[in-house]
């Protein structure tokens, strides 16, 4: 199965003054991907957060390939890398519209209850995750 894309411009406001993503944005990129990611596979962050899941990012690591600029139409890949018990990583890839690579990266979430206990991953997740799986 294909990766999850989610679509993005690259805004004014998202750039530095030599007209290129400022490094700590595509983290928030990266977290607007999966939050689509999710919802594609039938439940809102903010679903699970009512029924007691959070997914706090414990690591994160990302290589910075090549600048994305202003205007820039950018596909966010997203797909699971680890569904385990409490735990649940993504690998990304952030391509700009001529296909060049911007940015690899892996997030590494811990499942918890909002009062920050560790929790297994709802159940139902870990089977729409299982099948995705990419080493």
């Amino acid at each position: 199965m294909a990766n999850f894309c989610h679509p993005h411009r690259v805004s004014y406001a998202e750039c530095t003054v030599g007209n290129h993503i400022y490094h700590a944005r595509y983290l928030d990129l990266l977290e607007a991907a999966r939050g689509e990611f999710l919802r594609s596979l039938g439940r809102t962050v903010l679903a699970l957060q009512d029924e007691d899941y959070i997914f706090p990012v414990i690591e994160a690591r990302l290589r910075y390939k090549f600048p994305a600029r202003y205007d820039d139409l950018l596909t966010i890949e997203v797909w699971p890398t680890l569904v385990e018990k409490v735990r649940l990583n993504f690998g990304h890839r952030i391509l700009n519209q001529a296909g060049k690579l911007i940015l690899e990266a892996e997030t590494f979430h811990a499942c918890t209850s909002r009062l920050e206990k560790p929790k297994r991953l709802p159940p139902e997740m870990v089977e729409k995750l299982t099948p995705l799986l990419v080493a």
